[in-house]
């Protein structure tokens, strides 16, 4: 893939995962059962905090692809992570970003879960 290529498909991958997280539609969110166990204004927040990431370095984004991060409402600290499945959910997508072929699935869960 050639450089300019690369780049293009890096955006639009990372600008797919922002849309995602940011929305929660277009593909599936997974709580963990710490995350469903979390009180309901604490599960909330977590969730508003997790669709505002932006806290985005080459720490927790080494690829540039907006796919990780962590966020922390009062003592609970949760990570989440996105992963792009072909549509049977079975598999990697064989391209992240083409909506015809790719599941994104949002999962959140409790860090200590990890």
């Amino acid at each position: 893939m050639a450089a300019s290529s690369a780049t293009k498909y890096l955006h639009r991958a990372r600008d797919l995962n922002d849309a995602f997280r940011r929305s929660f539609s277009a593909g599936r969110v997974v709580l963990t059962a710490g995350i469903a166990a979390v009180p309901e204004p604490c599960r909330t927040a977590l969730l508003a905090a997790v669709r505002g990431f932006e806290c985005f370095d080459a720490d927790n984004d080494p690829h540039g692809e907006h796919d990780f991060g962590e966020v922390q409402v009062g003592k609970a600290r949760c990570l989440w992570k996105i992963d792009a499945y072909d549509r049977a959910l079975t598999v990697a997508s064989p391209d992240p970003t083409d909506s015809a072929v790719t599941v994104r699935v949002l999962t959140v869960m409790l860090a200590e879960e990890y």
